[in-house]
């Protein structure tokens, strides 16, 4: 079980409630796929996500983008289902285009990329699943889908 940090907790809160355009790199388009299921999920919450996966062309509908650098439109968060070793080349991707926030799921664990990622002015969540923060934070709230 994940130790609770309650900076951290209020940190996700207010990346939640502040951002609305995710990147979702490592998306899949196999329903079975934790990326899937998260992709889906922000989604139906009001989330615009841009998937991105070279080997797909179009998941749930929306066209899949090879690369960060790929999106015509702006990103806030970049949340990464990928190996921790593939890591620091995306957050350099996240930097490059402005994003806000890099998000590794459950299991994604890289130092490297974080502390590249803060030294450039990006806030970090590392290790945990934003569809399961979400749940957690948010279902209790007035949460605007629409904005």
């Amino acid at each position: 079980m994940l130790k609770r940090d309650p900076s951290m907790d209020q940190q996700i809160v207010k990346i939640l409630t502040a951002y609305r355009n995710v990147a979702i790199v490592g998306a899949s388009n196999k329903p079975h796929r934790d990326s899937f299921q998260v992709t889906q999920f922000l989604m139906e919450q009001g989330f615009q996500i841009f998937p991105v996966n070279p080997n797909v062309e179009e998941i749930l509908g929306r066209k899949c983008y090879p690369s960060l650098m790929d999106i015509p439109e702006t990103v806030e968060i970049v949340d990464i289902f990928r190996r921790p070793e593939e890591v620091v080349p995306i957050v350099e991707q996240a930097i490059a285009i402005g994003a806000k926030v890099i998000w590794m799921q459950l299991g994604v664990i890289n130092e490297e990329a974080a502390r590249l990622a803060r030294k450039s002015g990006l806030s970090v969540i590392m290790n945990r699943c934003i569809k399961i923060e979400f749940q957690r934070w948010m279902s209790d709230t007035e949460y605007p889908k629409d904005r």
